[in-house]
C-alpha cells in the first residue's frame, strides 16, 4: 500500500510569514511615533524660544517620516515582486 503524503500548509513559510508581519508592523509603528514626537517636541520647543533644539526635533521628525515611508515603499515593492 503506497501512502500519498501532501503537505497542505508549509509551517515554515508560515511562520516565517507571521515573525515578519509582527517585527516589521511593530518597528513601523515605533519609528511612526518618533516622527509624532519630534514634531510635538518641535512645537514645544518653538513655543519656548528653544531654536536648536526645534531644529534637532524637526530633523528627527523628517528622518523618522522618511523612513517610515520608505519601509513601506520597500514593502509594496517586495510584494509585488511575488
Amino acid at each position: 500500500m503506497n501512502v500519498i503524503r501532501a503537505t497542505v500548509v508549509n509551517t515554515t513559510d508560515l511562520l516565517d510569514t507571521v515573525l515578519y508581519a509582527v517585527v516589521s508592523g511593530i518597528g513601523l509603528a515605533l519609528v511612526f511615533s518618533l516622527a509624532i514626537w519630534g514634531a510635538i517636541r518641535f512645537a514645544e520647543f518653538s513655543r519656548d524660544q528653544r531654536h536648536l533644539a526645534a531644529g534637532g526635533a524637526a530633523a528627527l521628525s523628517l528622518l523618522a517620516l522618511a523612513a517610515t515611508l520608505g519601509a513601506v515603499v520597500f514593502g509594496i515593492i517586495l510584494m509585488a515582486q511575488k
